[in-house]
């Protein structure tokens, strides 16, 4: 094992130990690599690396901190790394989509308060019957992203938040070239906010499955 690959196994010991919690400022560089048996060398890039990946917040002039560990915080380097997605793979992240985001409508469906349903209603209102590609693309990922963040479940909506990334770029060519396209997402979109509205959690599971794979099928037909 690569010394630097040792030190950030150490850390990360510490961290799910609970010798560093959530908030806790790791020890002074020179103590801490005589605790761990390390150079000071590979502490510092050991740091470096997982201060990229948002488990530890270095301040300068202050110390090195365990940050919240949020799975929010914590899965933005994923969305880091899909944004060098290759084009070819959007397919794959929209089937991953597909699977989980019509789970969490259905979800949704049981825990969306009234005023949440009422704000998605204005949204879409707001929009008109014949919005730009830009204005969609933007609706569509607040529509659905209120949604998923309503199923209660935080590590679920950041993980699709972090792939939501790649699909956009589908969705907006989608819209360019797809003469129904506008229409449809619409149709689409009123359709899941009505099953929320009636607490059909299978209903709202299902237009959301519809939703995605019409996105899916155009780019799949496409490619």
């Amino acid at each position: 094992m690569a010394v630097t690959d040792e030190a950030i196994e150490k850390i990360k010991g510490m961290i799910v130990s609970g010798a560093l919690r959530p908030g806790d400022r790791l020890p002074k560089e020179s103590e801490l690599a005589a605790e761990l048996g390390l150079s000071r060398n590979s502490l510092r890039e050991a740091v470096r690396a997982l201060s990229l990946i948002r488990i530890l917040d270095v301040r300068q002039g202050d110390g090195t901190y365990v940050t919240s560990l949020d799975p929010q915080l914590l899965l933005e380097a994923m969305s880091f790394v899909v944004d060098f997605h290759r084009d070819d793979t959007v397919l794959e992240f929209l089937a991953v989509r597909r699977i989980l985001e019509p789970a969490a409508t259905a979800t949704a469906a049981g825990r969306i308060g009234v005023t949440e349903l009422d704000a998605l209603e204005d949204q879409l209102n707001a929009l008109g019957p014949s919005p730009s590609v830009e204005q969609l693309v933007a609706c569509d990922l607040e529509f659905h992203r209120r949604i998923v963040a309503a199923s209660g479940n935080s590590v679920l909506c950041s993980l699709l938040d972090g792939i939501s990334g790649p699909t956009t770029r589908a969705r907006v060519w989608r819209g360019l070239t797809q003469k129904d396209a506008v229409s449809r997402t619409l149709t689409e979109h009123r359709a899941i906010l009505g099953a929320l509205r009636d607490r059909d959690a299978e209903a709202a599971r299902a237009w959301a499955t519809v939703h995605i794979a019409s996105v899916e099928q155009w780019l799949r037909a496409s490619l």
